[in-house]
């Protein structure tokens, strides 16, 4: 009875570890995974709700924690930047709406952090107090935690496909300047067909993607001009003016 009993838990040993292995973690050009949920502003059921617009789907590893206060009060203060480029923020860990709720009253009514204070916070935290959405979306890393959620950051396009994704360990706040700066070059990219390079800022170079054929080769002209500058074939920067990005992007 012992050996049967022993060799049963083994089984489900190795069935639970293969299981773990074979989740699929959605990637970047996947489709976000659909859920509904309450949160502090309500159900939502994602990402149908945001349909047409980005969403910036944020993970924070738990409420009342000091790290994540100074992330969720300098998103606070970036919404409306964030919302004039049509993105939502959405936050998530695995807490109930209760506690998001008096940790949100304790960040409004005691905490201060780089000059700022009396944050409210607006934009939806969701309730996931038994993980199923970590799990769906890999926010929970067992090697870190097994109950608290990563740092993770999903930017997930109007069409409701992720376009890029962060993971930050539990003891780094994010620098939610360079999440902003990442979702500008993800946009002016689907608007005017270009890549950016290396610590881009809106306003600077952009890069002319490199033929794709031979056809396409022998048609490129590599001459440069005011608005072009070609080192060679596969690298070409061009000039992409800040006023003409925000036309594009910048609804409000």
């Amino acid at each position: 009875m012992f050996k049967k009993t022993a060799f049963l838990l083994t089984l489900l040993a190795i069935v639970a570890i293969k299981n773990r292995k074979d989740a699929k973690i959605p990637l970047i050009g996947d489709y976000a995974p659909s859920f509904k949920a309450n949160t502090t502003q309500g159900e939502i059921n994602f990402p149908m709700d945001y349909k047409g617009h980005w969403v910036i789907l944020f993970s924070h590893p738990a409420d009342f924690t000091p790290v994540c206060t100074t992330e969720f009060m300098t998103f606070q203060t970036m919404a409306e930047e964030f919302r004039r480029l049509n993105t939502e923020l959405l936050g998530l860990s695995i807490d109930s709406v209760n506690s998001h709720m008096a940790w949100i009253k304790t960040i409004r009514e005691k905490i201060e952090f780089n000059g700022i204070n009396n944050t409210n916070i607006t934009f939806p935290i969701i309730d996931d107090l038994k993980g199923h959405i970590a799990k769906k979306y890999g926010m929970l890393q067992h090697n870190a935690d097994n109950t608290k959620t990563v740092r993770a950051v999903f930017i997930i396009d109007p069409n409701g496909k992720i376009r890029a994704i962060l993971y930050y360990p539990l003891t780094n706040g994010r620098n939610i300047q360079e999440i902003k700066r990442l979702l500008i070059a993800l946009q002016t990219t689907d608007e005017f067909g270009i890549a950016t390079p290396a610590n881009w800022n809106i306003g600077q170079d952009v890069i002319i993607p490199p033929p794709a054929s031979c056809k396409e080769l022998q048609a490129q002209s590599i001459e440069n001009s005011d608005e072009i500058k070609c080192y060679d074939w596969f690298m070409c920067f061009k000039k992409l003016p800040e006023e003409t990005i925000l036309q594009k992007i910048n609804l409000y």
